[in-house]
């Protein structure tokens, strides 16, 4: 789903308008409640800014042993990363989870773990089309940097997530689908 755009009209000093697009507020998307199975592990967003974190090596680790092959009862072929458990907002520890939805979370092999996505209102972003990291990055730093307004509401800071699927198959020319929780209105 992709942010609508408002159109905007610009004056020049010599008198001239031209128009240009500024992002109109969110508006919240109702989401049913779903389970994810992966691999978790606990970080904060300045350990990985840092140079010390671990996404990265946790992702590293999930391609060159195959672990998504291990998760049972996945639902599609998409990647799913769930932000859980905050200990505060977006400075305070989380746990990151890379997996995938599963229709169920009974009889899960050692060592995956999973995480349920409340059901809620969600504030919907696309990032841009570019290389995987960098677009997905950059538009944490926006979400960062929204007020509620923009966002549709203030952040729930319950369950977050990111879809990794078709769009983001070649990570150089990647499209990620990030779901941010809002509090009930």
């Amino acid at each position: 789903m992709m942010p609508l755009r408002a159109p905007v009209m610009v004056i020049l000093c010599a008198g001239l308008s031209l128009p240009f697009f500024q992002e109109a507020p969110m508006k919240p998307v109702p989401e049913e409640a779903f389970y994810v199975a992966g691999y978790s592990i606990r970080t904060n967003n300045a350990k990985e800014a840092s140079g010390q974190g671990v996404i990265g090596m946790l992702w590293q680790r999930f391609y060159q042993e195959n672990l998504g092959a291990a998760i049972p009862s996945r639902t599609d072929s998409a990647l799913t990363i769930v932000y859980s458990d905050y200990a505060s907002d977006e400075k305070g520890d989380y746990t990151y989870t890379l997996g995938a939805r599963v229709s169920s979370v009974d009889h899960l092999p050692a060592g995956i773990t999973f995480r349920k996505v409340v059901a809620g209102d969600y504030a919907v972003l696309p990032t841009d089309t570019g290389p995987l990291v960098q677009v997905v990055q950059a538009e944490w730093k926006k979400i960062w940097a929204m007020t509620p307004e923009e966002l549709g509401g203030r952040r729930a800071f319950v369950t977050d997530y990111e879809i990794y699927d078709k769009r983001s198959a070649d990570p150089q020319h990647a499209q990620v689908e990030i779901h941010i929780g809002l509090e009930p209105k």
